[in-house]
């Protein structure tokens, strides 16, 4: 089985056996009511032999069955390898080739041979050339005309589907951020804290998302890479910088705007450090980008939504001014994530 979605089946088997319907169940060919024609195959040359089978090709495509999850599968012999005719008292072994096309998101497989053909041993290999992996499964012995246990499909071959990847990274990108990403949660409450209306928060969200979808975007291509070692202390620092503005400035400035997009840019990094541990669908890579990035926004904009209904309409509306709610609120808040982002800083530094 190829990731391309090809498979190639190697069918080891002696003709004149499959012809005359000779099987294990005769321990002596000469106990088989067809033992003459059976020997008469036997010394044909190989033109001849062929010739023999492609009258049987026929009854061979009918008997065998290839199911994926459960499905039929239609497939061509593609060559037919058999040798001179040697030994007699050896049966000649040819190997038939058959190959056809499988659904990639296939998870299984089953095989069928039927026993008139003979007992057969048979074992699954999965391979992705591009990435030069490959895995091998169990053998399975398959006596009295039954057909195999399922092959798994899901080590190498079987490939998600559209919905699938959609689901599973948007998933991941929202998961990153709740409950997993404390420090982005502190950043998008840093950013939260200066101002509680709506428009300037929006805005800078906005800008920290188009600037992580950057970086995250070109790390994930191999045209950025910093070590965790760098990016980690970094994006601790952002978290203190931007608490520690909150402190300093009475309000929010437009250079807000510059500065959360360059920490965005950073924090991309740390993302795509995420990215590249749960790896990447190469068909289907910009799907899966966006999906990330969707799922990483709908956390930010639940964390926004929550800090706003809390603090604009609960705590806020406790409060006499803005004055006091800078008091009461963004200064201790700020404070609080500031220490965080700098003990972060120290201990990513150290350790």
């Amino acid at each position: 089985m190829n990731t391309n979605g090809s498979f190639k089946i190697e069918i080891r088997a002696s003709i004149e056996a499959l012809l005359t319907g000779i099987n294990s169940r005769y321990k002596n060919t000469k106990d088989a009511p067809n033992a003459q024609a059976y020997d008469d195959l036997r010394v044909l040359p190989k033109e001849q032999l062929l010739q023999s089978f492609q009258l049987f090709e026929k009854e061979f495509y009918q008997q065998i069955k290839l199911s994926f999850d459960g499905s039929l599968s239609q497939f061509h012999i593609s060559s037919i390898e058999i040798p001179e005719p040697g030994y007699v008292k050896v049966p000649r072994i040819s190997v038939i080739i058959v190959e056809g096309r499988a659904p990639v998101t296939a998870k299984s497989l089953t095989w069928y041979y039927p026993m008139r053909f003979g007992d057969n041993a048979v074992r699954v290999r999965q391979v992705d050339e591009a990435k030069e992996k490959w895995h091998w499964s169990a053998w399975q012995w398959l006596k009295n005309d039954e057909v195999s246990q399922p092959f798994s499909l899901t080590e190498v071959f079987t490939q998600q589907t559209t919905i699938q990847i959609i689901t599973i990274y948007l998933v991941s990108g929202f998961e990153h951020i709740l409950p997993k990403g404390l420090d982005h949660i502190l950043f998008i409450l840093g950013i939260f804290l200066l101002s509680v209306h709506i428009r300037p928060l929006l805005w800078q969200v906005t800008m920290f998302t188009i600037a992580h979808t950057i970086t995250l975007g070109l790390s994930m291509n191999g045209m950025i890479n910093l070590p965790a070692n760098i990016v980690e202390p970094l994006i601790a620092l952002s978290i203190a910088f931007i608490a520690i503005e909150n402190i300093l400035s009475a309000k929010l400035h437009k250079s807000r705007l510059l500065i959360v997009f360059g920490f965005g840019l950073l924090h991309g990094l740390g993302f795509a450090s995420v990215l590249s541990d749960f790896g990447m669908p190469e068909h289907d890579f910009v799907t899966a980008l966006i999906s990330f990035n969707i799922g990483v926004e709908i956390a930010q904009l639940s964390i926004i939504l929550f800090a706003y209904l809390l603090l604009s309409y609960g705590l806020r509306r406790q409060l006499t001014d803005e004055q006091q709610y800078r008091q009461v609120v963004i200064i201790p808040g700020s404070l609080v994530i500031a220490i965080i982002g700098l003990y972060w800083t120290y201990e990513r530094i150290i350790f």
